[in-house]
């Protein structure tokens, strides 16, 4: 028997994954599912610094007013 570990890429390959378990084929050891629900704003905070984010800022209100 051999243990690996996966990265789920894709949350639909998690249904075939389940479904694999549910036939006795595999064997699920842990279910450490890192589904967060961190905002983007959080995960990208610190990025860009904040003179950069200004100028986007004018550039994008620039563009939409056009």
């Amino acid at each position: 028997m051999e243990t690996l570990t996966i990265k789920i890429k894709n949350r639909k390959v998690l249904k075939l994954v389940y479904d694999l378990e549910d036939l006795n084929l595999i064997q699920i050891i842990g279910k450490d599912l890192r589904t967060s629900k961190t905002k983007l704003s959080e995960l990208l905070s610190g990025c860009i610094s904040s003179e950069q984010a200004d100028r986007m800022q004018e550039e994008l209100k620039k563009i939409r007013n056009g």
